[in-house]
This record gives C-alpha cells, structure tokens and sequence, in this order.
C-alpha cells in the first residue's frame, strides 16, 4: 500500500521487536530491510540457551545412569560423546528444524544422554513445521520406545511403566509444540484479517467517492443540459431574427449572458468537487420542488410554452430529496421538449399528497415540423431513471397516442 493506504494501515505488532521469536518478525515482516534468514532476537537468545541448558540437564542425569547399566567396553564415552554433539547441535534448531529431528531418532536411540536434545528437537519440529512432518517423526520415536528399554532397561522403573512414561513424554512434547504453533498462527491470522479489513474500508471509501462522482456527473448532465438548450434557443432566435426589436433583442442577449454565468459557474463547482475527490454539500443550495415555479418562469423568458399545473395539498411538507428529485424530472422533460419539440406548448403537472405519493409528468404534443437529430440523445432520461429508483420510485417515458412525448414519474411521499 501506498500514500493514504499506509497511513492507515494496522500496526502488526506495537511492542519491542525483541519480544517476538524471529519466525514471527519475518512472516509480519517487521524486518523489511534484510533479506534471507532473519537473525535471532534477544527473545531467541535467552531461548535458545535455555534449551540448550534443559539438554545438557537431562544429559547429565543422563550419563549418572550409565554407571549402572552394563555396557561394552567405551560405550560409555561413545554415548556421552554423541550426547554433547547432540547438545551442541540445539543451536541449529531454528536454522534445520526437520533435519535436526530427523537425525535425533536413531541418536537417542542409540545414546542415552542425547535424550534431552532429542526432546527439544521434537518441540522445535512441532512448532516450525506442519503436523505431518511431526506426525512420522513422533511416530519413529514411539516406535522405538519399546525397543530401547528392552534393550537397556531402567533398574527402578518397570518395563510397562517406562513404555507409559515414554509416549506420554513424545505426545507432551508434540502437544506443547502444536499449541505454541497454532498460538502464532492465530496472530498472524488476525494481523491478516486486520489488514484485509482495513484493505475492505479503503475500498469501500473509494467507491462511496466514485458513486459520488458519478451522481455528479448527473447533475452535472441535468443543468448544463437546461443551461445550453436556453442558449441555444436565443441565439437560434437571434440568429434568424436579425430585424428584431431592440428590446428583444437586449433581452435574449441577457438571458444568453445570464445562462452562460450561471452554465459556467455550476461547471466551476463541479469541477472543483472533482477535483477534490468527495462530495460538497456546504455549496450552492439544491433545488427542490418549491423551485419549480421558477424553472417554468425561466423557460418561459426563453420562449417556451408551458403550462404548470401544481395540485400538491402540503409543498412545504415534501421531503427535501424527493422535492429535489421530482424538479429533476421537470427539467429534463423541459430540456426534451425544447430540443425535440422546439414551439409547442408543454405541460408540466404536478400532484401528490403526504402518504398517496408524488407524481410528475412532463407532456408535449408531436412537433411541427422536421427537427433535427440532437446526439447523445437520451441520456439525461437513463440518468433520471436511476435517480427514481434509488429514490424508491419508477420513471416512466415514451411517445403519447397523439405523437407527442411524455415523461412519467412517481415518487413516495411517506
């Protein structure tokens, strides 16, 4: 991750580094800048030392027994040797885990001092490796348990016993070693988890802007489409009206003046949030129902024919976002009729009650003549669709019986 991903990734561990065995550091990775095996931690050390001091222990107690057994001549040194080579060789234990255990089942075998060494190679085995190398590996020493003491048996335990004490010892061991194992395994699960959700919530603020963006774009579509459709009609008129009046004239140059402004400045604002990544509620108010009168008037100033007729019992009491989506309506079927159906007479109808719903319709009869074709035609319509839908509504459009076009919205209104 990278910028503000990793400002916001999880810690791994917010201890001291040296709390944590060395397996540990290099799977959550707090030791990125050395490649290779990781060297031990001052937890590792003390550790490592200690095991090392549990096998020279038992070799110790070890090596008292063998005064008591009978052995062939030099046994004795040969077993106490292989015993302080075993102990030596607890040091390589992190390094080759497996091989260490391997070759410690026909050593213990064969030494009885290497039996401490032989232990802490099967708990190192049981926690840097799967069960199954674990599984074969205790399997092999169980095996040779009976064996062992049949061959030198211990003058104060029973055989039985000594066979019981055995493979209770290897599935202890095995036990305590798969317990500090899954103990890890568990950390390192949840720092995945962490991250993964801390991964999930970045995405998801990622798509909440993009969604945001896009019912930018929406509005964006749904205004400057008003804006440019009155420009064009005034400089249409402007343009096959030369031998206008004056005063037309200075009034369709205001209006195209004024659409232009406020075209610019709603394009401005867009751009700016953007840029910005996230959605400004703090700008320009949004407009609602009760701005529907003054979008007819400003129609009208355009040379639109329109007809509002409003049968709403409680304006006032229409929730803010279906007020806002109903005008939205009003302005793309005003913007339709103006580029499609250029000097006919629009009706915009308006009714609704608190619990029977709002419904918005837009109707304007079959052109006069031949228009021509706008591109990029029905978007604004696919766009207006969606935004009643998410408002819990359905838009309805299509051609009416008498060739004209008609926008149909319904809307809740709890």
């Amino acid at each position: 991750m990278s910028g503000d991903k990793q400002e916001h990734a999880p810690q791994a561990f917010a201890g001291p580094r040296w709390l944590l065995p060395s397996a540990l550091v290099k799977e959550l990775g707090l030791d990125p800048g050395r490649s290779g095996r990781t060297r031990r931690t001052a937890r590792d050390w003390v550790v490592d030392f200690c095991c090392f001091l549990l096998a020279v222990f038992i070799g110790l107690l070890a090596a008292d027994t063998l005064r008591s057994e009978d052995l062939p001549d030099g046994y004795a040194a040969f077993d106490q040797v292989l015993g302080a080579l075993s102990c030596a060789a607890v040091w390589l234990r992190r390094r080759w885990p497996l091989g260490l255990a391997v070759a410690m089942v026909p050593i213990g075998f064969v030494s009885n001092t290497a039996g401490g060494a032989a232990v802490v190679a099967l708990f190192t085995l049981a926690v840097h490796r799967p069960f199954r190398y674990v599984a074969w590996v205790a399997l092999a020493e169980l095996a040779l348990v009976p064996v062992f003491f049949w061959l030198r048996p211990d003058p104060d335990v029973p055989y039985i016993w000594a066979i019981v004490f055995g493979v209770l010892l290897t599935g202890a061991i095995v036990g305590w070693g798969m317990f500090v194992r899954s103990k890890r395994q568990l950390m390192l699960s949840l720092r995945d988890r962490a991250l993964r959700a801390e991964t999930e919530a970045v995405l998801r603020a990622e798509q909440a802007q993009r969604l945001a963006r896009e019912a930018i774009a929406r509005e964006m579509h749904d205004v400057l489409a008003h804006r440019l459709t009155l420009l064009s009609v005034h400089a249409g008129a402007l343009e096959f009206r030369p031998d206008a009046p004056r005063e037309e004239i200075q009034r369709a140059a205001g209006v195209i003046r004024e659409s232009a402004h406020e075209a610019l400045q709603d394009l401005r604002e867009i751009i700016g949030v953007l840029r910005a990544g996230e959605a400004d509620d703090g700008g320009r108010p949004q407009p609602t129902l009760a701005a529907l009168e003054a979008l007819v008037a400003e129609s009208r100033e355009a040379g639109m024919k329109v007809t509002l007729v409003q049968r709403v019992t409680d304006p006032g009491a229409v929730p803010s976002s279906v007020g806002r989506t109903a005008y939205r309506i009003a302005q793309e079927g005003l913007t339709n009729a103006r580029k499609h159906a250029p000097g006919t007479e629009v009706t915009v109808t308006v009714t609704g009650a608190p619990g029977e719903g709002l419904s918005v319709a837009v109707r304007n009869p079959a052109p006069e003549g031949p228009v021509p074709h706008v591109p990029g035609s029905g978007q604004g319509l696919i766009g207006l669709t969606e935004r009643a839908t998410l408002a819990g509504g359905r838009l309805e459009h299509g051609p009416a019986s008498d060739g004209g076009f008609e926008v149909r919205g319904r809307l809740p209104w709890a």
